[in-house]
């Protein structure tokens, strides 16, 4: 069974650093694609960021955090991280970790989320 357990978030200043972590376990993810979501309050959930397991490659999905967020994996410890640079108020949000199949288009696999709040 897929767990992925996310970790890291709390209650921050405008411009400090956060990284997030996630912690996955019950298969191996080689062919899988991880990811990042974030929902504001009031408003939907998006993808912020993915990374293909195997080839480490990553893409951001939203403008206003490029330069700023970035994501990696450790083969090793099983887990994906989400360093987040300069963090504004506009980034507080709570944070999900999802994971799907390669090719596939639908995430299936999700973490309980963690709450970061960027105060200004």
């Amino acid at each position: 069974q897929v767990q992925l357990v996310e970790s890291g978030g709390g209650l921050v200043q405008a411009g400090d650093s956060l990284r997030l972590s996630c912690a996955a376990s019950g298969r191996t993810f080689d062919n899988y694609v991880m990811a990042w979501f974030r929902q504001a309050p009031g408003k939907e959930r998006e993808i912020v960021v993915a990374i293909t397991w195997r080839s480490g490659s990553w893409s951001l999905y939203v403008d206003s955090v490029k330069g700023r967020f970035s994501i990696s994996r450790d083969n090793a410890k099983n887990t994906v991280y989400l360093q987040m640079n300069s963090l504004k108020p506009e980034d507080t949000a709570v944070y999900y970790c999802a994971a799907r199949k390669t090719g596939d288009t639908t995430y299936d696999y999700w973490g309980q989320g963690t709450q970061v709040t960027v105060s200004s």
